[in-house]
């Protein structure tokens, strides 16, 4: 075959095995936010976090400060299409972030941000097997625990961002990391007690039940 015609046939073929996908995430919560996601579609060899197994040190980072980058470094370093802060902040509640990423058909999507207010609580997507068929899919997507930090809900054991009001003197929910794996998270308890009880966060704004976030992807 002519060089040309070569490169040619090689570019069909290159093509038909990918696909562009635009992927929109929903924050379904009543009053918790969502830091910095990190959006990844990668081959189905490579995890971002796996639930019943230890916490990473980039998972654990993402989950009790909203740090990403240890994630994106390892979604990199396994040839992942990544795309890091698509809502560029804070995702608040009610609010839909939006991205747009080039995947190879075989690819696997995860998705990953803290949930605050929480000790070591994420909104997850854990290799979600991206359809090879044109059309619209929707993900309904749950908090996880990262199994990391004890769930005591203590203003001083979490991060306090000022669009978040706390209450103080509180004397913990929970004092036992659960057991140490990624597993689906209980939800915040709360109480309505601002200067005391057991719990620093607003029972009537911090609890959330799953799915924490709905997940629109178009595949096309």
């Amino acid at each position: 075959m002519k060089p040309l015609l070569l490169a040619i046939a090689m570019g069909a073929a290159f093509n038909a095995n990918a696909a562009n996908i635009d992927v929109s995430i929903t924050n379904a919560t009543d009053g918790i936010y969502f830091t910095p996601l990190i959006v990844a579609a990668h081959h189905d060899d490579a995890n971002l976090f796996q639930t019943g197994t230890p916490a990473s040190d980039a998972v654990e980072a993402m989950a009790e400060g909203g740090d990403i980058s240890g994630l994106e470094d390892l979604a990199l370093s396994a040839g992942a299409a990544v795309s890091s802060n698509p809502a560029e902040g804070i995702l608040a509640p009610g609010e839909t972030a939006s991205t747009h990423l080039y995947t190879q058909h075989g690819d696997v999507l995860s998705i990953a941000a803290m949930l605050l207010p929480s000790n070591d609580a994420f909104v997850g997507v854990d290799s979600w097997k991206i359809p090879r068929k044109k059309g619209t899919y929707v993900i309904n997507a749950n908090g996880y625990d990262a199994g990391t930090e004890a769930n005591d809900e203590l203003a001083a054991n979490v991060p306090t961002p000022p669009f978040i009001t706390f209450g103080s003197n509180g004397t913990g929910v929970d004092s036992e990391v659960a057991n140490g794996n990624v597993h689906i998270h209980p939800g915040n308890l709360g109480d309505t007690n601002a200067t005391g009880g057991i719990s620093d966060f607003d029972s009537t704004k911090h609890r959330w039940l799953n799915p924490v976030a709905i997940i629109t992807v178009t595949v096309y």
